[in-house]
């Protein structure tokens, strides 16, 4: 019975988890450009790609390579911060495309339910849809054919 419990809570623990980690099939350099791809195919809206690991690089620091593409859909965004206007705080939508330390490509990002959850929001569907609309993004930036 203790070793179930464990088991529950540990899954319920991995639920509660706020940031979805992925790993891309795909190069570094084209998870990156799949997400952007994807997102404008989506009508969505590419404000900027952060290069963190250039950024580090110009002040003389090492970092794996790590870039952040920012995009999100104005009509939904706007839609929600008519709600609660600190949701500008956690838009536009962000995806983190990393090299970790063994040299596998990642994308994370935040669940949608996190702003859901630190905003006052009546807006199940909504959150859904930009959960559903990641999900999408990374399952598809992350896979490439094998030689």
């Amino acid at each position: 019975m203790k070793k179930f419990i464990l088991f529950l809570l540990f899954g319920i623990s991995l639920l509660a988890n706020d940031i979805i980690i992925r790993e891309s099939h795909c190069s570094f350099d084209q998870t990156v450009a799949n997400i952007k791809d994807i997102a404008r195919s989506k009508g969505l809206t590419l404000f900027a790609v952060i290069n963190h690991s250039g950024n580090a690089k110009a002040v003389d620091m090492n970092l794996n390579d790590s870039k952040m593409i920012v995009f999100g859909n104005a009509k939904l965004g706007t839609a929600l911060m008519q709600q609660d206007m600190s949701v500008g705080l956690d838009l536009p939508l962000r995806i983190l495309v990393y090299r970790d330390g063994d040299g596998s490509v990642k994308m994370a990002y935040r669940d949608g339910s996190w702003i859901a959850n630190h905003h006052i929001l009546n807006a199940k569907q909504k959150i859904e849809k930009i959960n559903k609309g990641l999900d999408k993004i990374t399952m598809k930036a992350g896979q490439c054919k094998k030689d």
